[in-house]
């Protein structure tokens, strides 16, 4: 039986807002993917960010055989206990030898914890991440193994990686964010990430949508909180009948985006790859 360890890169407050709007933690929703990927896995969820929280050592951590940070609104460029508390638990993440993957944030916190850097983006991508491309050397990678020449994805962030620490292999960019998938290898670790959501449904995509309209409506990306709402419905649509071709053609994605399978395709990986068991 595989062991995960899932790490909430969100605060409590965080966790209980986004269970407001989309039923889940981010570490819960992980969790829930997780668990159809992988039936039999024992999946165990931890809080990194918390002031209780009981911060593990690479001991604890080398008995997991797969470590998952998730996505959250955190900055981690700002100087606050909730992200010094993270940004050592990555440390000790690469420090165990465990493999580790990260969406959005997760990806970003291993970035910093290995010494890269972070800032804010100056126009947020948010709903579909789109145009990915592999690099040079993301064509050869098991992280990307399946994917076509440019695919679109579900993401919502704000900041965005700004330097690669040294280890690292930039594997997919777009015209948005420079790194939208990466391999780090630090300190006897190996992550790999990617700063969209394999892991998210297209239900959970149009919460976070709606739950940021007023932001998304101050970044130019939308005219109206109206307008964002109806990309939402649509987002809705395709997380019920994923071949709707109205909503595909709305939101401009191709079968690939609203196909479960193709969409969790470098969670899939990971687990065949680099996973321990």
């Amino acid at each position: 039986m595989p062991k995960f360890l899932v790490a909430e890169s969100e605060t409590a407050t965080e966790r209980d807002q986004r269970r407001k709007h989309a039923g889940k933690s981010s570490g819960e929703s992980y969790a829930a993917t997780l668990r159809q990927l992988r039936p039999d896995a024992d999946i165990t969820i931890v809080a990194p960010a918390d002031a209780d929280a009981t911060p593990p050592t690479p001991s604890d951590l080398a008995r997991y055989d797969a470590v998952f940070v998730t996505g959250a609104p955190l900055h981690v460029y700002d100087d606050s206990p909730e992200v010094r508390r993270q940004l050592a638990f990555m440390k000790g993440v690469f420090a165990s030898g465990t493999p580790s993957f990260g969406s959005c944030a997760g990806l970003q916190l291993a970035v910093a914890a290995a010494g890269g850097t972070v800032r804010k983006m100056e126009r947020m991508e948010a709903g579909i991440s789109r145009r990915i491309a592999p690099t040079e050397e993301g064509r050869s990678h098991p992280l990307l193994r399946g994917r076509e020449p440019c695919w679109d994805a579900p993401a919502i962030h704000g900041d965005e990686v700004e330097s690669l620490p040294s280890g690292s292999t930039l594997l997919a960019s777009n015209a948005v964010s420079n790194v939208q998938a990466v391999e780090i290898r630090h300190d006897g670790g190996i992550f790999w990430g990617v700063q969209y959501h394999p892991e998210l449904a297209p239900g959970e995509i149009a919460a976070a949508l709606r739950r940021q309209a007023s932001e998304i409506v101050d970044a130019g990306l939308a005219e109206t909180v109206d307008d964002v709402e109806r990309r939402a419905d649509q987002l809705d649509v395709l997380q019920h009948d994923p071949s709707r071709t109205t909503a595909l053609w709305a939101l401009g994605v191709d079968y690939r985006f609203a196909n479960e399978e193709s969409r969790r395709l470098e969670l899939k990986n990971f687990l065949e790859h680099l996973a321990k068991c």
